[in-house]
């Protein structure tokens, strides 16, 4: 069993920065990022970065999020800068462990115009 527990979430202007952690229970290979937008069925792959550091983002935020991990904490963090009202979403982290996929329960980022 897998605990992903994110948070950080919140609302914030146009052009400002959030930064959102997901804390799991033991030590993951690959944790990812996904968001839910809105009236949008379908998750759309936001970042990902592997234990060795291999990270892998979504066009979308490209040169403004960044992904990064602490592996002593089981931690990983998404920077996210300049923010777009698009960016609003519910967002996720996933990991795969023995074969299994488990969710955080999410954590809302909201930007305004």
């Amino acid at each position: 069993q897998v605990q992903l527990v994110e948070s950080g979430g919140g609302l914030v202007q146009a052009g400002g920065s959030l930064r959102l952690s997901c804390a799991a229970s033991r030590s993951i290979n690959v944790i990812a990022w996904y968001r839910q937008a809105p009236g949008k069925q379908r998750d759309e792959l936001v970042a990902a970065i592997s234990n060795g550091g291999t990270t892998n983002y979504g066009d979308s935020v490209k040169g403004r999020f960044t992904i990064s991990r602490d592996n002593a904490k089981n931690t990983v963090y998404l920077q996210m800068n300049s923010l777009k009202p698009e960016d609003t979403a519910v967002y996720r982290c996933k990991g795969d462990y023995a074969g299994r996929l488990y969710w955080g329960q999410g954590t809302q980022v909201t930007v305004s115009s």
